[in-house]
């Protein structure tokens, strides 16, 4: 019976608000006791007891009613912090501060004899120490009766500042995390050996594998003002190589002004240690472009064009038009506007962009002001062996948006483009900059012709962590099978940034371009996608996963290029965008072949089709490809 009642009140359940309220009861009555007994002697109690009742009724009533007006009975006491003690306090001080003043006012409150002033300080010391301590007293039982240790890790903390110490309050607080601090880890050389929380900092230096060796720990949670300390050093690695897995919080900032949830630690992924600065951008410029504005994404349900779509939400469009051919994906869409942005008039249709009698019924009826075109077959591999579906639905789809961007007066056409169009050694890759070369060549045509136009900006950048169909996803499910993860080459590299950021710059881009520019982003270092994959399997903590290389796959180059090269590239305002110098084309010269390659590719003739593409793209080399025979044959 003992056990069931504690587990009940103290366990799951919490004390209802009247038991609270007795409890402060019985302690301001022991604390008058206790106060009277102090001035006098304890004799004094048994033979005034009427009038010690009578006082200690007042005492009593007045205290209710702050009790009432600050709520102190309200908390659940195992929950029970700093806030809950100085309303404690407040009501206290006012209640005995009123009783002192009545005591000292009158010789009488309400008919009866008061205690002495003296005796009302007493008891205010003792029942504010007493109200305290029962909190106090609560929460500790509370945590030694739902403490198991068969079930608790040992964790240390890296950062002792503001949000390392804010997670380890939240770690005491919610003992369902089953983590039990051990430690904290610090850089600044003030802190280290101090205790904070009574545990102790240790130095993040050659010593911290032995001071977590030492203190049984695996697990270590990184506070977020931590995040880019960790990017950039070498403590990842010697963690990961000791099994020491990593966690983390959202920053102090998106808390919500509440306490950490178990629920909000998470597993540091691989996009967490992408190793670059983080990307500031002109928001009141982007803002003021887009705000008011009837704006179209093509490819909308994409991981690029969803993206793009929740940061144009948040600058207030007057209207959305999302398209795109996947069904199911545009309808995930369309519920997440239902959920984040109820307030946005957007307009969800499914569509084929190659389609163009129904492209131009679109922008007939919605007549976009801003065009985001992100759709678009970008698997390198299945395009190598579909070549006629990467021109109709790439090259004619695109050159189908532009001409209909001129012929309903859009201020703005972005087009999202790749690394891979640089050099093209595939087929996707080629057809990207075959669109390139459509696009600009029209932009400089419109522009010679004077007047209002159109502009056309294209974005081109590598790959972006964790889209659809990317290496990341691709690795993560490997691991979790057990492997083993597979990696084309030993020697392949790829520039990569977040989903995020790219669209950042997207966004930033399209509001400087003035027309016909191509843009390209600086995408920090490459990384060698095999020591992605070994970081990747230590984060996960299953080191007995092997990696295997399958040898390159069709079209695919073992290092891709952006013209990062200064002589090739000049430089914005913004040092993290670039225009690129490339050559530019004739737009009625550009039309006729283009048109030429979309007849082409009607006939399903692969080789044929190719043939057109290099003869546009004199610089497309194809690489691990039966492609590679036309090359010999110029």
């Amino acid at each position: 019976m003992k056990q069931k009642f504690l587990q009940r009140y103290l366990s799951v359940k919490v004390l209802p608000i009247w038991t609270i309220l007795l409890i402060d009861v019985f302690i301001i009555i022991v604390s008058c006791l206790l106060a009277y007994a102090l001035r006098y002697d304890f004799r004094t109690l048994f033979f005034n007891t009427t009038t010690i009742a009578k006082s200690i009724s007042c005492v009593v009533f007045i205290n209710l009613i702050f009790f009432r007006v600050f709520r102190t009975y309200s908390n659940v006491l195992r929950f029970s912090s700093f806030v809950d003690i100085m309303r404690i306090f407040t009501s206290l001080t006012v209640s005995y501060g009123i009783l002192i003043i009545l005591r000292v006012l009158t010789e009488s409150f309400m008919g009866v004899w008061i205690v002495p002033v003296s005796a009302l300080l007493m008891a205010y010391i003792i029942n504010f120490s007493l109200m305290t301590c029962s909190r106090i007293v609560v929460k500790l039982f509370f945590e030694i009766l739902n403490f198991d240790r068969r079930n608790m890790t040992n964790v240390f903390i890296y950062g002792a500042k503001e949000a390392g110490v804010n997670i380890a309050k939240a770690l005491r607080v919610k003992l369902m995390n089953n983590y039990r601090l051990k430690g904290f880890i610090a850089d600044e050389p003030e802190l280290i050996n101090k205790v904070i929380m009574g545990v102790k900092i240790f130095p993040n230096d050659d010593t911290l594998m032995d001071n977590l060796a030492d203190k049984d720990i695996h697990v270590i949670i990184v506070s977020p003002a931590k995040m880019e300390e960790l990017k950039k050093s070498d403590m990842i690695d010697r963690l990961l190589e000791s099994n020491i897995k990593l966690l983390t919080s959202p920053p102090l900032s998106e808390w919500g002004g509440q306490s950490l949830k178990s629920t909000q630690l998470k597993e540091i992924q691989i996009e967490d240690l992408l190793q670059r600065e983080p990307i500031q951008v002109d928001l009141h410029k982007i803002a003021s472009t887009l705000e008011g504005k009837r704006v179209m994404i093509t490819g909308a349900a994409g991981s690029i064009g969803s993206e793009i779509m929740r940061q144009v939400a948040s600058f207030n469009p007057y209207k959305l038009i999302l398209i795109d051919q996947a069904e199911t994906p545009l309808h995930d869409v369309r519920l997440e506007l239902q959920d984040r942005w109820r307030d946005i008039d957007a307009e969800t249709i499914v569509a084929d962009i190659s389609n163009s009698t129904r492209m131009d019924a679109i922008f007939h009826e919605y007549k976009p002001q801003y065009i985001f075109h992100a759709a678009a077959y970008k698997h390198v591999p299945m395009m190598e062996d579909n070549v006629s579906e990467s021109i109709q639905v790439n090259v004619a789809g695109t050159r189908i948006l532009a001409d209909l961007a001129v012929k309903y007066g859009a201020d703005k056409f972005v087009m999202i483009s790749t690394d891979k169009a640089v050099n093209p050694t595939n087929v996707m890759g080629c057809s990207k900059r075959i669109c390139e070369i459509y696009v600009q060549s029209l932009a400089k045509k419109i522009q010679a012709q004077g007047g209002k136009s159109v502009q056309f900006i294209t974005t081109r950048f590598g790959n972006v962590l964790g889209s659809n169909g990317s290496v990341i996803p691709r690795f993560r499910d490997q691991i979790q099978r057990g492997g083993p993860v597979t990696v084309t080459h030993p020697e392949i590299i790829r520039y990569f940034m977040t989903i995020p950021e790219a669209c950042r710059l997207v966004l930033e881009a399209g509001s400087m371009g003035n027309g016909g520019e191509i843009y390209i982003f600086d995408m920090g270092k490459p990384v060698k996608i095999v020591d992605l994959a070994k970081r990747m399997i230590n984060l996960s903590g299953r080191n007995e996963v092997k990696i295997e290389f399958t040898g390159l796959r069709h079209g695919e180059k073992l290092y891709e290029e952006l013209l990062n090269i200064k002589e090739l590239t000049k430089p914005t305002y913004h040092e993290k965008i670039m225009v690129a110098t490339v050559r530019e084309y004739d737009y009625d010269e550009v039309k006729q072949r283009i048109q030429q390659l979309i007849d082409i590719s009607y006939t399903y003739d692969q080789m044929k089709t190719v043939m057109a593409m290099k003869d546009i793209v004199p610089e497309f080399l194809s690489k691990n490809s039966c492609f590679e025979a036309l090359d010999n044959k110029r």
